[in-house]
């Protein structure tokens, strides 16, 4: 039995097999959990260090780069290495989770947790995050009443789209204040108007009035999909109940978060991280600072003060309404926001900004990567010289981009400006527990 509060419990038959599957799903999600945080940084370190030195050698053979420059490098790396900054905070961190709901150990399919297993391997269960490291105490909270809320549901979960099913993800978000967001994304079917507003009403008075409401969330968001992911606008975020953003305090700023919006999960963590990029990006009063994959705008807005002006450039429609937000807010005037893809914003933002005045242009793409055409108009945009990449996951498509950025010309590619060189890296852990680190790659030309 797991004990929740206002006297009601999880149960499980199967008892030491929970326990013994929940310590292997903290091996998968947080594999460094057993050791101490110093030997984590020294691992995370070396790794990122192979990524340079693959990266170097991808730089010496690929397209006849040559990585020769007078600029201090750290030995056997093309550019400067610089110590990991560790982050503030260890334990607890994550200020968002995405919850999966699928059959437990027990066999239950209304369990809600993270996966075990394979797709490939047919043996997918889920299983309850309690002992996570990097979990916090409220999205474990959140996640087991939504448990107990899909446990008394008359509809079943939707564990394959193909099966049918009703209740899917949970998405839990929080603040330093301590302010709680949840998302329940659900799967409608064939359900009528009338039919859907009856879950509606049902998990709101769960969580409002009924054993759900010890979570005391500060807003309950519901959306209706029928694909693995939906964006508002494809499906619009429907608010249940309580304030539609929550808000946090970021290097001097108040930062308003939508329940679509990209922001850093680790909040003190992304303090240094930009702080990092700030003093790399060496902006001052006579330049422009691009911000490409902007999310919230945090980057630029910290920055703003240091430039003459800041563009950003963001796929998700409500993360540019927050930047917009927070820019009015805390009385920002030289920020202009721009919502599409990168790749077709950006040679149009860049031709009508070709008058001299020199450019920093940070990046900070998902794992995918910059698309080939935003790459293409940083090489093409004389004005830009300086360049902060930012990379989640450098050994993957980061590669590719950094190559296109330091090759030769390439009239074949549309690679016509002068190459860049990389100069500097520096290591951010946002990620305790896990083998995960953010990038700061300094490039010039």
């Amino acid at each position: 039995m797991f004990p929740l509060q206002g006297g009601y419990f999880l149960q499980t038959r199967t008892a030491p097999l929970v326990c013994q599957k929940t310590s292997r799903l903290a091996d998968v999600v947080t594999p460094l959990w057993r050791l101490s945080y110093e030997e984590q940084l020294k691992v995370k370190f070396e790794a990122q260090k192979k990524i340079l030195q693959r990266l170097e050698s991808y730089l010496q053979m690929l397209n006849g780069v040559s990585v020769t420059t007078a600029a201090p490098k750290s030995k056997g790396l093309c550019c400067l290495l610089h110590p990991i900054i560790p982050s503030p905070v260890i334990d607890g961190y994550r200020n968002k989770s995405t919850f999966s709901v699928n059959r437990g150990p027990d066999g239950n399919p209304k369990t809600v947790g993270y996966y075990l297993g394979t797709w490939r391997d047919g043996n997918i269960i889920c299983v309850r995050s309690n002992q996570l490291k990097n979990m916090p105490e409220k999205h474990n909270q959140v996640a087991q009443y939504y448990e107990v809320f899909l446990r008394q549901s008359p509809l079943e979960p939707c564990l394959l789209f193909h099966e049918g099913g009703y209740w899917r993800e949970l998405t839990v978000r929080t603040n330093s204040q301590g302010h709680t967001m949840a998302i329940i994304t659900f799967h409608p079917q064939k359900l009528t108007q009338e039919e859907l507003c009856v879950q509606k009403e049902t998990v709101k008075e769960f969580f409002t009035k009924g054993p759900g409401a010890v979570c005391d969330l500060t807003s309950l968001y519901f959306q209706e999909s029928t694909m693995t992911r939906c964006s508002h606008q494809q499906s619009p975020y429907q608010l249940l109940f309580g304030e539609p953003h929550i808000f946090e305090d970021l290097l001097g700023l108040k930062i308003r978060i939508s329940p679509d919006a990209f922001f850093q999960i680790n909040t003190s963590g992304a303090e240094m991280l930009y702080q990092t990029v700030g003093e790399l990006s060496g902006v001052n009063s006579n330049t422009i600072l691009l911000d490409i994959c902007c999310g919230t705008g945090v980057i630029g807005l910290s920055l703003a003060q240091y430039t003459s002006q800041v563009l950003g450039i963001e796929l998700v429609e409500q993360a540019v309404e927050d930047a917009r937000w927070t820019a009015a807010f805390n009385g920002i005037t030289n920020c202009e926001f721009h919502t599409g893809r990168a790749e077709k914003i950006l040679p149009q933002l860049l031709k009508s900004k070709e008058d001299g005045q020199l450019i920093v242009a940070v990046v900070n793409p998902a794992r995918a990567g910059l698309h080939h055409r935003v790459i293409q108009a940083i090489r093409n945009c004389r004005a830009i010289r300086t360049l902060v990449f930012v990379s989640c996951k450098p050994q993957g498509e980061t590669t590719r981009n950094v190559v296109e950025l330091c090759c030769p010309p390439n009239s074949a590619k549309k690679l016509l400006g002068e190459p860049f060189v990389l100069r500097q890296a520096v290591p951010v852990d946002l990620f305790p527990h896990t083998p995960h680190c953010e990038l700061v790659l300094l490039f010039t030309r």
